[in-house]
């Protein structure tokens, strides 16, 4: 029988994701382009609803940290909205249950996605949030686990961890991975607007058909 384990316990670094799952992080500077070049421009409409999420935001990050909840609601899931990853062709499924069986079958791996976006039964996004305290590069372990259970491996998956503060785009592909830099949301207004033209990109990419 299978021995179960919780993904939070199991993978608490990069060497435990990479060592369990034949990971490794490619210094090729093509792998990832999708976050820097050819980013589409934001309607008047998706700029007020940053102007929005932003003020938000502000407002309640005034009266300290926020929690993982918080994060989730003030920032990750506008996000996700704004760039329209909650309407057709994509669903969305939040507190995801994922089991992840490794070392043939000798230990099986369970956990939650905070937020999972799929095409045509398909992974294709997954959102990781952390509170304001712990840093955003800190869900990136968890985040590649939970990728790695995607029944589409051989599909580019993309990932996004988010602590309110900042947000990160992760990216991965034939047991490779790579990273965004890290956009600064809260201290910097235009980063902003760049995560939400990145997350339109990957959005108009990945709901292209598949052959």
């Amino acid at each position: 029988m299978a021995k179960i384990v919780a993904v939070t316990e199991a993978i608490k670094s990069l060497t435990d994701v990479e060592s369990r799952f034949g990971l490794q992080r490619t210094e090729d500077e093509q792998f990832f382009p999708e976050w820097q070049i050819a980013l589409p421009e934001l309607t008047e409409a998706e700029q007020n609803a940053l102007n929005v999420l932003r003020r938000r935001l502000l407002y309640h990050r005034a009266d300290g940290d926020l929690l993982e909840g918080a994060v989730s609601l003030l920032v990750a899931s506008p996000l996700l909205e704004i760039a329209g990853f909650y309407d057709p062709p994509f669903k969305m499924k939040a507190e995801a249950a994922v089991e992840i069986s490794i070392d043939d079958g000798e230990e099986t791996l369970r956990g939650r996605i905070d937020i999972l976006i799929l095409q045509n039964q398909l992974w294709v996004m997954v959102l990781e949030s952390k509170k304001t305290t712990i840093s955003a590069r800190s869900a990136l372990p968890q985040a590649l686990a939970y990728m790695m259970s995607s029944p589409a491996v051989e599909q580019p998956l993309f990932g996004v961890l988010t602590n309110g503060d900042d947000v990160l785009f992760v990216k991965v592909s034939d047991r490779h991975y790579d990273l965004s830099r890290s956009f600064s949301i809260y201290t910097i207004t235009n980063e902003l607007r760049s995560t939400i033209q990145i997350l339109k990109k990957l959005g108009q990419m990945i709901s292209q058909p598949i052959n």
